[in-house]
């Protein structure tokens, strides 16, 4: 597979496949692209994932038995936004975003909008944000299909969220052009709203690209699409949940979790044993055993966003103990072997959702 994306990119086939699926038409002028004149046609970076999937898909014939078939990728995009229109990360030019496609028949629709909306909630639940607001966004003014297929498109997504348990508002006139969409609201804790993740239904892709399963009766038909994201581009998402968590990230995502740092520099070898059980544990952490001041560390340790520090001095060395700091100025003694499993703990990541 890894080999067949590679060649299609080399191939530059996805301005045709622009083309085919209505992406060019409906979404060019947000595309970069340029001129080949060597041969004559235009070349364009992607500004999303979805026709390479169904590219992936069309690579051989599929039975039903097959259904439902799944590809996710973080996709690097890249479209041309005004400049203007810039805002740190939480609007670029390029960004990577958690691309996953379903490709099913009708009767799987009910299920794998479930199935996205379960890893949804539990995904959002351990990054913070128990609660979310859904709304479902209609037909634009720009689209593709016909009116019946855009009725039955609407109706399957609507009837699907029902049964996931998702009450909605309706947004008319803001799905993408090829079919309805769920959009996933998100509010930090300012009150800002922001709109993360997404699940669109899509009876016209497959059509214009011309993807095709073996139904049990032997005869062609055409798979329905459903495009979504959890987070959507990750560079926005991260930088929602800096602001939402106050410039700091959950424990358990941190790049370093703990620092230790030292009272003194004669400290540094029980420093070195106290990391050197942190790392045992898992846990990602480093040592500040610098001739400074403790307060210089703790400022330093805030400075760089590491959530939990570990202080060591020379009792602590003689009775084998640290000492534990939380973010909030909170600060407890404990032994060794107690104070390593409490960090664990706190630095554990949440346990993944099963399976279905």
């Amino acid at each position: 597979m890894l080999n067949e994306l590679i060649q299609f990119r080399r191939s530059a086939r996805f301005h045709t496949s622009s083309e085919k699926s209505g992406h060019w038409e409906k979404f060019g002028a947000a595309m970069y692209s340029l001129a080949d004149a060597e041969e004559g046609r235009a070349l364009c970076l992607k500004p999303m994932s979805c026709p390479c999937h169904v590219q992936v898909f069309n690579q051989r014939v599929r039975s039903y038995r097959e259904l439902p078939v799944r590809y996710s990728e973080f996709g690097a995009c890249h479209r041309d936004e005004p400049s203007g229109s810039l805002e740190g990360l939480k609007r670029t030019r390029a960004f990577v975003q958690d691309d996953a496609h379903v490709f099913c028949a009708e009767s799987h629709i009910e299920a794998e909008v479930g199935r996205f909306c379960s890893l949804l909630r539990a995904v959002y639940a351990d990054l913070g944000f128990p609660a979310f607001k859904v709304a479902l966004a209609t037909r634009p003014a720009a689209r593709s299909g016909s009116e019946a297929t855009w009725d039955h498109a609407e109706s399957a997504l609507a009837n699907a969220a029902r049964a996931a348990g998702l009450a909605f508002d309706l947004l008319e006139g803001e799905g993408a052009f090829y079919g309805p969409k769920l959009e996933f609201h998100l509010t930090d804790s300012r009150g800002r709203s922001w709109q993360c993740g997404t699940i669109q239904l899509d009876f016209v892709l497959p059509e214009r690209l011309d993807a095709e399963f073996v139904n049990e009766r032997n005869e062609r038909e055409r798979p329905v699409m459903i495009h979504h994201a959890v987070l959507g581009s990750m560079e926005r998402f991260i930088a929602m949940l800096l602001e939402h968590h106050e410039g700091w990230l959950p424990v358990w995502l941190a790049p370093e979790q703990v620092v230790v740092a030292t009272i003194s520099e004669a400290n540094a070898p029980y420093a070195q044993e106290v990391l050197q059980a942190l790392d045992d544990a898992g846990i990602r952490a480093l040592v500040d055993s610098r001739p400074e001041r403790l307060e210089k560390k703790i400022v330093d340790a805030r400075e760089k966003q590491v959530p939990l520090l570990v202080v060591v001095g020379s009792r602590d060395e003689r009775d084998r103990t640290i000492s534990i700091r939380q973010r909030d100025g909170q600060q407890a003694t404990s032994p060794l072997s107690d104070g390593v499993a409490h960090l664990r703990l706190a630095a554990q990541p949440p346990a993944m959702p099963s399976r279905r």
